[in-house]
């Protein structure tokens, strides 16, 4: 990609997360808001960027000669930076989620739609390799027809500051990764949903941090959810523990782990429990926690080629390598970390909107 320009819009803890991918993408951080001036000051000098900081967002528009935005804000916020910078003429690539209420999105959308400027949430969990198996497995019809889905999460997060505030912090600020990954995985869109929030006792946040939901989806497939923020002890991954209900057999993905599955072996079916097979299949790595992604140590490496490279055109992506990786990064683990998959989502959101700007 070439050397293009970006404002980024909150420099709190997510913004860490973000600068490194940034950087690497070649990009020019040309400016920096936060409402917290100190805060922009310390990512500046953390990853060592010269950018002049700004505390109010329309100055900064109008100051600061950029391609796009970055917004990196709190949930509550998404709407009014997202508009603004695209009232701008600024496209913009966005932290989920996309807004904390249907009104402030269906502003989000029509205000892209009236400055004819991309508008892209990012959603970083599509570019892990495991979740592409997964689909891929799917799709291919492995385990038959899809009938249900099950995902279960649990992790007691001691985040402190806004999330220990905000109305449904589990909803909005993390059930949306599950909720996107469904879609991904599957292909199914949700029809119709029950869902129960609630504040378990011991909560330490102050809106409702659990949540039990039944979609209804396309296909007739029933998506069942349960989660928590709040739960301590035997606690699954960030990305939730999955069970894929076919017709022929199951899938299973589980504590960050490749998926692994069985089928039916219905030549010898008798009795009340038909024998079993696995699935055959070679998971992406091996079965520990490190990066398999493109990150910092590896990619001079085993950075993607130039031809093809991820795009956000297609619900999933696969890494190809421009040349053999390192012995190192084949004893990696089943994913890429965040920076990767960050990285992956910066250089999709240029393509889309370098390709919407020539076909304007």
């Amino acid at each position: 990609m070439s050397k293009e320009r970006v404002l980024v819009v909150g420099c709190g803890g997510i913004a860490g997360a973000w600068f490194p991918p940034l950087i690497q993408e070649k990009v020019t951080i040309a400016g920096v808001v936060d409402i917290k001036r100190e805060n922009a000051q310390q990512r500046l000098e953390k990853f060592k960027v010269e950018a002049p900081i700004f505390t109010d967002l329309r100055k900064a528009l109008r100051s600061v000669e950029a391609d796009f935005v970055v917004d990196l804000t709190v949930p509550a916020a998404h709407c009014q930076v997202t508009c603004a910078a695209l009232a701008a003429g600024l496209p913009v690539i966005g932290e989920k989620p996309m807004a904390d209420s249907m009104a402030a999105a269906r502003r989000m959308v029509a205000a892209s739609k009236k400055a004819g400027k991309l508008y892209m949430v990012s959603q970083s969990r599509r570019w892990d390799p495991k979740h592409d198996l997964t689909a891929r497995l799917v799709k291919d019809g492995k385990i038959g027809p899809l009938t249900a889905v099950n995902c279960q999460f649990y992790i007691g997060a001691h985040f402190g500051g806004f999330r220990d505030k905000m109305p449904s912090p589990l909803i909005l600020d993390m059930a949306i990764h599950h909720f996107d990954m469904v879609r991904c995985i599957t292909g199914v869109d949700p029809v119709s949903v029950y869902a129960k929030e609630f504040n378990p006792a011991g909560s330490w946040y102050k809106g409702d941090v659990a949540a039990s939901c039944i979609f209804e989806m396309t296909g007739g497939v029933v998506f069942t959810y349960v989660g928590s923020w709040c739960a301590e002890g035997c606690q699954t991954s960030w990305d939730g523990d999955w069970r894929f209900q076919g017709v022929k057999g199951a899938l299973m993905m589980e504590q960050g782990q490749p998926p692994r599955g069985q089928v039916v072996d219905a030549r010898n079916g008798k009795g009340l429990l038909w024998p079993r097979k696995d699935i055959p299949f070679r998971p992406h790595g091996s079965s520990t926690s490190a990066c398999t992604g493109p990150c910092a140590k590896c990619w001079p490496t085993c950075a993607p080629a130039k031809s093809p490279r991820p795009t956000a055109t297609t619900t999933s992506s696969r890494w190809r390598w421009s040349s053999p990786p390192s012995k190192a990064h084949a004893r990696a683990g089943p994913s890429p970390c965040g920076h990767c998959s960050r990285r992956a989502t910066i250089y999709s959101f240029q393509a889309l909107a370098k390709a919407l700007k020539l076909r304007s």
